[in-house]
């Protein structure tokens, strides 16, 4: 029997609009670091295309300076300190457009997927992070790690794979540069490892693009929300229905109160007979035109007529200007000026008949 039960838990409507911010607002949003990494890599390769002729050259030409330099300084802890710092000085400054080239390409990279984003609320601490056993339950026994885990295994292999095959040949072929120059040794160490970056990056590439899907799945999966949030969400943000309808109805209540106490302060009531009643009010001193203060068909109708009749308010019959007055005109609103003459004539007659009295 409990087979049979829908899963009122069960996940299955897609994320609204305001749980998508909400999630934004964590820092939890779909992005895919092996796009970023692969994307770095390719333009790491391709700054260091452009670039490695002059950075060998370079290197070649600041090695030769410093191994012509040993012969003439005199070997202490503070000269080779001094001549190790200079060395690594001036390769991060040869590295430093490299590295800056693929600084700015991840940041852009990560830009495209996600967009400016500032979330303080991912940088809270939190116990859940700091907990280890926390980490290891995610870590043992959640898919999202045995997917990361298994991609890395794959990249792992992979690339040594590669990596094995070329270091192999490359072994093969350097017999021949044993009475080679620094520069053509330099040279074909580049194409070694040129070689090496192509063939793994379009592995990257491939990985990335399938780990960029993986993700967006995995998202939106993570994000999904139950038949019970979304009706909570909706009396959230706009009103639980019982609650609105019965605040309609006690605004109603109130405006019919307040429309009844209007009746007996009129001039006129004009009605269909039976179907419409329209009471109208006109003080020459504050108003423009003659302003509906009551009207209401069938049962409001006659509602407003007994409250006429016990009030002494008169009561005109005329059809097609009930009808129109009802039909065109809001309560406390003045009447189109397309009906004025019809009013006038009926507000002349009832002051006609005040002064008889």
């Amino acid at each position: 029997m409990a087979a049979d039960k829908p899963d009122s838990d069960e996940r299955t409507e897609p994320a609204s609009d305001k749980k998508r911010q909400e999630s934004r607002s964590k820092g939890s949003v779909s992005k895919s670091m092996d796009l970023n990494s692969a994307v770095m890599l390719l333009f790491g390769f391709l700054a260091l295309y452009t670039l490695g002729a002059k950075m060998v050259s370079q290197m070649s030409a600041m090695f030769k300076q410093v191994l012509g330099h040993l012969s003439s300084i005199e070997v202490t802890i503070t000269s080779i300190t001094e001549l190790i710092y200079t060395v690594f000085a001036f390769l991060a400054v040869s590295l430093l457009p490299v590295m800056g080239s693929m600084m700015l390409i991840g940041i852009i990279s990560n830009f495209a997927q996600v967009g400016f984003m500032f979330s303080p609320k991912a940088l809270e601490l939190k116990w859940e992070k700091l907990n280890p056993l926390t980490g290891i339950k995610r870590i043992m026994f959640s898919m999202h790690s045995a997917v990361e885990i298994g991609k890395g295994l794959l990249k792992i292999t992979v690339v040594g794979f590669i990596t094995y095959l070329i270091v192999d040949e490359v072994i093969i072929d350097s017999i021949s540069l044993v009475d080679s120059d620094v520069m053509s040794i330099a040279q074909f160490m580049i194409s070694a490892m040129t070689e090496i970056v192509i063939k793994v990056g379009f592995i990257f590439f491939a990985l990335a693009g399938f780990d960029y899907m993986y993700q967006r799945f995995e998202f939106e999966k993570n994000l999904r929300m139950t038949k019970q949030e979304v009706k909570d969400e909706y009396k959230m943000s706009e009103g639980d229905p019982q609650i609105k309808g019965r605040i309609k109805t006690i605004q109603r209540q109130i405006a019919y109160k307040r429309m009844m106490t209007d009746v007996p302060k009129a001039d006129v009531v004009v009605t269909n007979p039976t179907h419409f009643a329209v009471a109208l009010k006109y003080d020459t001193k504050k108003m423009s035109a003659p302003n509906v203060v009551a009207k209401g068909a069938d049962l409001i109708a006659l509602k407003i007529k007994e409250i006429a009749k016990a009030n002494g308010v008169p009561i005109v019959e005329d059809k097609p200007l009930a009808q129109a007055l009802f039909k065109s005109v809001k309560i406390g609103d003045q009447i189109p000026e397309k009906l004025f003459q019809a009013v006038a004539q009926i507000l002349a007659y009832i002051y006609k008949l005040k002064q008889a009295r």
